[in-house]
């Protein structure tokens, strides 16, 4: 495997593993852990292969492309203007739900330490600091993520390989398969599972090399499938359903990842796997919050047309921090709830979209005749039209949740 290669896989792994991966084993909790397992390697292979079809369209458009002009060209003014107005839900529900989550985090573990604040006051300081890592620019947000990303695969294999001993089959047993269709369950798997974002600036990485562009992709989301059912299987294995500890009553919890963490320290009893897990579920928060808030600078300074300079820097810093912050603020609960609009709108761009755009663009305007790339996922109208029929239905489940 060259180098080039490697580092996309990569890029791809660490676009899909975020702070959504703490949330797995509680939104999934009722269905146990084989049904988590099934939902899961059933949304890896549909959002992979929605991946594809993203890949396809991107190769019919210039390079540099991104979702925005890929939906005008294919489905017109109106995809153009739902592209706009999901993408920009998507981001600020993605980071209200990592303010929630850290804010909680940041908090407890100032609370073990004998120092005692307010949860909202955790949430805005959180919010700052690392908001503060953004406001510097890319450079600084690019050595800071280097370096929390190398701790948080450490800590993650390490919890992994310390936690296995104690795993309890009785637990992994327990579960109701008819969970499957829960708004939460399926909003918080597909989002686990989103990484088309990446895919324009993987063309630009790769150039014409469609064949290390597709097994950038492949391995990129293969590698998170397997990091989620170890997660899965471990905290499964050791946290029961119900109980004190229970993994049902965090679902509902306004403080799910420090309660996790909780759990873990008193059904373990381990003081190295306590830090460790503070230590994890702290980086993953950090390194998705980083690169979300610079998402969202950079997509605001783009579309609100303001330079990122003196004073249009502070005027885009205040639009990326303060709705968000406001929601945590106004609803300490915004971790799950969070997620659940994001992966609502993920449903809409990265489910719904991709075969919407390839049905347009191959049979309607024939952007695939007239494109640069010969590239075409082997799939006719029939799979299309069940990915798009499929999609309509995991909005509709997913409004469920919400509304």
């Amino acid at each position: 495997m060259n180098s080039k290669l490697f580092g996309g896989i990569l890029l791809v792994v660490g676009t899909t593993i975020g702070a959504g991966m703490l949330a797995l084993p509680v939104a999934t909790a009722e269905l146990g852990f084989w049904g988590s397992t099934f939902l899961l390697v059933g949304c890896w292979a549909i959002m992979t292969l929605c991946a594809f079809l993203f890949l396809e369209v991107n190769l019919w458009l210039p390079p540099n492309t991104n979702l925005i002009s890929m939906a005008g060209a294919t489905l017109g003014r109106w995809g153009q203007v739902v592209a706009w107005s999901v993408y920009l839900l998507l981001l600020y529900s993605i980071l209200s739900a990592y303010i929630a989550g850290g804010g909680d985090l940041f908090h407890y573990l100032l609370t073990t330490s004998g120092i005692t604040l307010p949860l909202w006051v955790a949430s805005v300081i959180f919010t700052g600091l690392f908001g503060l890592v953004v406001y510097f620019g890319i450079r600084l947000v690019d050595y800071v993520n280097r370096g929390l990303m190398f701790g948080k695969m450490g800590a993650y294999f390490l919890l992994v390989v310390l936690i296995v001993p104690f795993i309890q089959g009785a637990n992994l047993s327990v579960g109701e398969f008819k969970q499957i269709v829960a708004p939460t369950s399926l909003s918080v798997t597909v989002l686990a599972f989103t990484c088309a974002m990446v895919i324009p600036s993987l063309r630009t990485y790769f150039g014409e090399d469609i064949g290390s562009l597709r097994k950038a992709i492949f391995y990129g989301t293969l590698i998170p499938l397997v990091c989620y059912i170890a997660w899965d299987l471990v905290i499964m294995g050791v946290v029961p359903l119900s109980g004190s500890y229970g993994l049902a009553g965090m679902l509902h919890s306004s403080s799910a990842n420090s309660d996790l963490v909780s759990a873990l320290t008193g059904l373990l009893q381990k003081d190295d796997i306590t830090r460790l897990a503070k230590f994890f579920t702290s980086i993953c928060m950090a390194t998705s919050f980083l690169s979300i808030s610079l998402c969202l600078s950079d997509f605001l300074s783009d579309g609100l047309r303001i330079a990122k300079q003196g004073f249009g820097s502070i005027v885009v810093f205040v639009a990326t921090f303060a709705p968000p912050l406001l929601i945590v603020l106004l609803y300490p609960d915004a971790f799950i709830q969070g997620l659940r609009y994001a992966g609502i709108s993920c449903f809409v761009l990265m489910l719904l979209f991709p075969p919407l755009m390839v049905w347009s663009g191959r049979y309607r305007r024939a952007l695939a005749a007239t494109g640069n790339s010969v590239y075409q996922v082997a799939i006719g109208k029939p799979i299309l039209g069940f990915l798009v029929v499929f999609g309509l239905v995991m909005i509709a489940v997913g409004l469920q949740g919400v509304i």
